[in-house]
């Protein structure tokens, strides 16, 4: 896996351009049953993938915290939500809560999440491939793709279903 994960960005960038030409072509005509793919796609690449071998996604990059989020993970640490703020959070050039660094200080060495039943909505979602409105969230799938292994297989696959 760790292989996987070195060679990556390299991959994605090689594809980066193919892949921005296939988004722009299912914006502007999207199958009707692209969501069902999508799903069906996610689906049978998770049943193959597990998250704990990688968590490139936690060492990589932060979720954004929404005041939900916020809200509950305070709560779990029986802190107010401006302690948990100022504890873990900055706001990012888009006016949004992220982490103060990475990789994930709730990410333990073993690649669990010491907050998984609290997490934030962002990282249960994660990588988005099973999303309704599949095309309307593909600059977010370009990223993705460099992060993750699954949503990199995921959009190879499609591109070769649709």
């Amino acid at each position: 896996m760790q292989e996987i994960i070195k060679n990556l960005p390299k991959l994605a960038k090689d594809k980066h351009n193919e892949n921005k030409k296939y988004f722009a072509k299912l914006k502007k005509k999207s199958p009707r049953n692209l969501d069902y793919v999508m799903q069906k796609l996610h689906e049978a690449e998770f049943k193959q993938t597990n998250c704990l071998d990688c968590a490139n996604c936690c060492k990589t990059t932060g979720p954004l915290f929404t005041d939900k989020d916020i809200g509950r993970i305070a709560k779990y640490f029986k802190l107010r939500p401006q302690q948990f703020i100022e504890q873990y959070l900055r706001i990012d050039e888009d006016k949004d809560y992220v982490l103060q660094e990475v990789p994930c200080t709730f990410l333990d060495a073993d690649n669990y999440c010491s907050i998984y039943d609290v997490r934030p909505k962002a990282c249960r979602e994660f990588p988005h491939t099973d999303r309704k409105k599949f095309q309307q969230i593909s600059n977010l799938t370009l990223k993705n793709v460099a992060i993750c292994p699954a949503a990199f297989n995921i959009v190879e696959a499609l591109k070769k279903n649709l």
